[in-house]
C-alpha cells in the first residue's frame, strides 16, 4: 500500500513533465509556422516592391530618354536656324561688299573727273590771270599788294575811329568819376572848396541888412562864421548873402541860423550864439528823425544810432543834384523789387541797398572812399557779411561775392540813370531820344524806331518787303555812322535791326 503511495506521486510528476514537454513542443511548432508564414509574406512583398521599383526605373529611363530626344531635336532645330542666319548674313555681306566695290569704283571715277576738272580750272585760271594782268596793267603781286594796302587803310581807319570813341568815352567817364570823387571829398573833409554844390544863398529883405549882419568892426559875421564853421560872403549881389562850406550840415545850420536872425532882427554875438545853439540841436534832431523816417518807411529795424545819424546826414547831401537819402531810399525799393522777382532774400537786399551810400554821411577824415568807409561802418555794426560786401562792392572797389551785392549795383545804376534823377532836364532828355528815333526813321524801309535804355539802345523795325536781310545789315551800319556824325553822346548806343516775316491766314 505504501508502495502505491510512493509510485503515484512519481507517476504524477512524470505525467506532468511529459504534458509540459508536449505543450512546449506544440508551441514551438506553431511559432515556427508563423515565422515561416511571415517570412513567405515578406519575400512576396519584397518581390512585389522589387517589381514596382523596376517598373518605375524603366518609366524614368523612358521619360529621360524622351526628354533627351526632345532637347536633341530642339538643339538641332536651333542649329538649323543659326545656319540659316549665318547664310543670310554671308549673303548680305556679299551684297554690301559688292556695293562697296561699286562705290569705290564710282569714287575713283569721280576723283579722276575732279582731277581732270581741276586741271582744266587751273588752265582757265592761268588764262584769266594773264588776261587780267593784261587788262589792268598790274601783275598778280602788285594787285595783291594793292588789295592788302586797301584793307590795311580801312582797318587803320576803323581802328582810329574805335580809338577816338574809346578816348571820348574814357574822357567823359573820367570827368564824371573825377567830379564824383571831388564832391565826395569836399563834403567829407575839411577843405575849403567853393562850387555850386558847396554854397547856399540867403535872401535879405533889403541891402541894409548886410551891414547889420557884418556888425561893428565885423563882430557879428566873425561870430557867426566861428560858431558855424562856414564862410559868409557878402558882395555886390543885391539882397542876398552867400554861405560857403564843404559840410552840408554846417552849411544848413548857418543858413537856418541866419534866416532866424534876419526874422528876429536882434543880431549881436550873444543872440547869434543862442540861435546857432538852438538851430544845431534842431538840425541834429532833424538828422535823427530823417534817418528814423526812412527806416520806418522801408520797414527796416535794428539799426544802431550812429548809422541812423549817418543816414540822416544824407538828407543834406546831393550827388549830381540828386538827394542822396532819397537816392538810397529809391535804391532800396528797386533792389527789394528785384530780389522779390528772382526769389532771393528781399529784406537783406533792401537793407544793403539802403546802407550802400552810408559812407557819405560818416564824419571822417579818412582817405578812404565812401564805399570803403561805409563797409567799415556796417562791419563794426555787426551786419551780415553779405551786406558788408554789397556796401563795399557797389562801385566795384571790391569783387561782389553774393547775388544781393549784384542787385544793389543794378538798383544803384537804375536810380542814378533814370530820366530826371540827375542834372539833366526832362526836355533835353526827350529831345535827345526824339532826335535818335528821327535819324532811324529818316532811312528808307524803316517802319518804326524806339529809343530805349535811356537812349543807350535803338531798336528799329524795318519793312520785310522793302528791306532784305543783306540790306538790313548795311542799313544798321549806315544808321550807326549817321548817329556818330550827327550826335554827341556819352558811352555807346546799340543799334538793333528787327526784320520779321508774318504770315496770317484765316480759317472760315
Amino acid at each position: 500500500m505504501w508502495i502505491l503511495y510512493a509510485i503515484l506521486p512519481l507517476a504524477g510528476l512524470t505525467l506532468g513533465w511529459t504534458i509540459r514537454w508536449l505543450y512546449a513542443r506544440f508551441q514551438l511548432t506553431a511559432s515556427e509556422q508563423r515565422a515561416e508564414r511571415i517570412k513567405q509574406d515578406a519575400i512576396k512583398e519584397a518581390e512585389a516592391k522589387k517589381k514596382e521599383i523596376l517598373l518605375e526605373a524603366k518609366e524614368q529611363v523612358i521619360r529621360e530618354r524622351n526628354q533627351q530626344e526632345r532637347e536633341t531635336r530642339e538643339r538641332r532645330a536651333e542649329l538649323q536656324r543659326y545656319e540659316r542666319r549665318v547664310v543670310q548674313k554671308e549673303e548680305a555681306i556679299d551684297k554690301k561688299t559688292a556695293q562697296i566695290e561699286r562705290t569705290v569704283q564710282q569714287l575713283a571715277d569721280r576723283e579722276k573727273a575732279c582731277q581732270d576738272r581741276e586741271g582744266t580750272l587751273s588752265r582757265e585760271e592761268e588764262r584769266y590771270r594773264v588776261e587780267l594782268e593784261r587788262i589792268s596793267g598790274l601783275s598778280a603781286e602788285e594787285a595783291k599788294a594793292l588789295i592788302i594796302q586797301s584793307l590795311e587803310n580801312e582797318a587803320k581807319h576803323d581802328a582810329q575811329a574805335l580809338i577816338n570813341k574809346i578816348e571820348q568815352e574814357a574822357n567823359l567817364a573820367g570827368e564824371k568819376k573825377a567830379r564824383s570823387i571831388l564832391v565826395a571829398t569836399i563834403q567829407r573833409l575839411a577843405t575849403e572848396v567853393t562850387g555850386d554844390i558847396t554854397v547856399a544863398t540867403v535872401n535879405l529883405p533889403n541891402d541894409e541888412m548886410k551891414g547889420r549882419i557884418i556888425g561893428r568892426e565885423g563882430r557879428n559875421i566873425r561870430t557867426l562864421e566861428t560858431l558855424t564853421g562856414v564862410d559868409i560872403i557878402i558882395d555886390d549881389t543885391p539882397e542876398a548873402v552867400v554861405i560857403s562850406c564843404f559840410d552840408p550840415v554846417r552849411r544848413e545850420i548857418a543858413k537856418v541860423s541866419l534866416e532866424y536872425l534876419i526874422l528876429d532882427g536882434r543880431i549881436h554875438p550873444a543872440r547869434i550864439e543862442e540861435i546857432v545853439t538852438k538851430v544845431s540841436k534842431d538840425i541834429s534832431q532833424k538828422i535823427f528823425e530823417e534817418g528814423e523816417k526812412v527806416l520806418f518807411d522801408l520797414g527796416i529795424h535794428n539799426i544802431k544810432q550812429d548809422a541812423i545819424r549817418a543816414l540822416g546826414r544824407l538828407y543834406f547831401r546831393t550827388s549830381y543834384g540828386q538827394n542822396v537819402l532819397n537816392h538810397s531810399r529809391e535804391v532800396a525799393n528797386i533792389a527789394g523789387m528785384l530780389a522779390a522777382e528772382i526769389g532771393c532774400n528781399r529784406d537783406l537786399t533792401k537793407r544793403a541797398a539802403l546802407l550802400h551810400d552810408i559812407g557819405k554821411g560818416v564824419e571822417s577824415d579818412s582817405d578812404l572812399n565812401h564805399a570803403e568807409v561805409g563797409m567799415d561802418l556796417v562791419r563794426k555794426m555787426g551786419e551780415d557779411p553779405r551786406i558788408v560786401n554789397a556796401v563795399g562792392s557797389h562801385h566795384n572797389d571790391i569783387e561782389p561775392t553774393c547775388i544781393e551785392a549784384v542787385l544793389v549795383q543794378i538798383a544803384d545804376a537804375i536810380s542814378a540813370a533814370r530820366p530826371g534823377a540827375r542834372r539833366e532836364t526832362l526836355d533835353n532828355y526827350i529831345k535827345r531820344l526824339e532826335t535818335l528815333e528821327g535819324i532811324a526813321v529818316s532811312f528808307t524801309g524803316v517802319d518804326k524806331a524806339f529809343a530805349i535804355q535811356a537812349g543807350r539802345e535803338l531798336r528799329i523795325i524795318v519793312n520785310n518787303d522793302a528791306v532784305t536781310e543783306d540790306q538790313a545789315r548795311s542799313l544798321a551800319k549806315e544808321i550807326t555812322k549817321k548817329i556818330e556824325n550827327d550826335l554827341r553822346y556819352p558811352g555807346r548806343i546799340k543799334v538793333t535791326i528787327i526784320r520779321e516775316t508774318r504770315i496770317t491766314e484765316y480759317a472760315r
